[in-house]
């Protein structure tokens, strides 16, 4: 099959390039570099079946010239830069609603009519029940990542229900492994560096998170797209676990031999928009035949390791 990735030189983008890779399909990836790392996508430009385009889905045109001759789109590519949204409104919007709006222009436009979608569990706010099911109701949107998310779920739906789409939209929980460039070990690996002896924490630590290793989610996104067969599938993507903020930070100390002075901002929240609870409830997945393999704990250590490995990854970000 001919696959279209967009945001395929990110951090799950590139690893969802190199599985449909070894799978024996052909895949397109498009990037803006913002986030996108050539690196990531080295072994792949050595396959013939793969080609990348540097571009922009703000685009329209050259999207929907590059989405010509694929039969699915995996569209991935967004404005990840969730804690400091409020400092830049419209590049959730821009990034995010607008560039998904382009996507199914494009999509129309060639008579391509399925489609994953990196959706979030942020959509959920603050909840009531959980683990949270994917029937729950969404609340006021407090992130404005969120709320741009929620809007490109809309889009999606509503492309489905007019123009005979199928859509699989996937809520992730955050998302941990190898070629992570941004999150909370990103950000305590960097403050130890900087300084082993004291550590900043946003909020009070006690903030309740799941998390999800990299393969295992593509392991989830392969199973949903091969078991369902709804017109719209919106499948929670989590593990049936979750830690604190300073359960995370201790294994990272731990990993690295150190012990240092927990600061904290103080509050129940990091940041505005950010909820202190996110507990997925992942029974659907489930009924579709996926297990997790690897646990929260093991998945903060994997990523600190190939951080420490990599420390290239560090560097680009601060060019950035």
């Amino acid at each position: 099959m001919n696959y279209f990735v967009t945001g395929g030189a990110g951090f799950i983008g590139s690893n969802l390039v190199d599985r449909l890779l070894a799978a024996g399909h052909s895949v397109t990836a498009i990037d803006n570099f913002s986030t996108g790392q050539r690196q990531f996508l080295a072994d792949a430009q050595k396959n013939p079946r793969f080609a990348l385009i540097e571009g922009d889905l703000l685009d329209l045109p050259a999207l929907t010239r590059a989405v010509a001759g694929h039969e699915f789109v995996f569209h991935l590519a967004a404005n990840a830069d969730v804690r400091f949204g409020t400092n830049h409104p419209s590049k959730d919007l821009q990034q995010n609603t607008i560039a998904t709006f382009n996507v199914l222009e494009a999509m129309r436009a060639n008579g391509v009519k399925r489609i994953g979608f990196s959706s979030t569990g942020s959509v959920y706010g603050e909840p009531e029940v959980f683990p949270t099911p994917e029937t729950a109701p969404f609340p006021i949107q407090t992130s404005l990542y969120a709320a741009s998310k929620v809007a490109g779920e809309g889009l999606i739906s509503a492309y489905a229900a007019g123009f005979g789409f199928q859509a699989f939209i996937f809520r992730f929980v955050s998302i941990l492994g190898e070629r992570y460039t941004h999150g909370h070990v990103f950000d305590f690996y960097a403050k130890l560096l900087a300084n082993p002896h004291a550590i900043e924490v946003l909020g009070d630590g006690k903030q309740r998170k799941s998390y999800l290793y990299v393969q295992d989610c593509i392991d989830a996104i392969f199973t949903v797209v091969a078991k369902a067969t709804e017109p719209v599938n919106v499948v929670n993507l989590g593990a049936d676990e979750y830690c604190q903020v300073d359960d995370s930070l201790g294994w990272i100390c731990e990993r690295l031999g150190l012990n240092p002075k927990r600061n904290y901002t103080g509050g129940k929240r990091g940041w505005i928009g950010d909820s202190p609870f996110i507990f997925l409830d992942t029974a659907k997945l489930k009924s579709f035949g996926w297990k997790q393999k690897l646990s929260i704990r093991d998945s903060v250590i994997r990523t600190l390791d190939y951080l420490r490995a990599n420390e290239w990854v560090l560097e680009s970000r601060k060019a950035a």
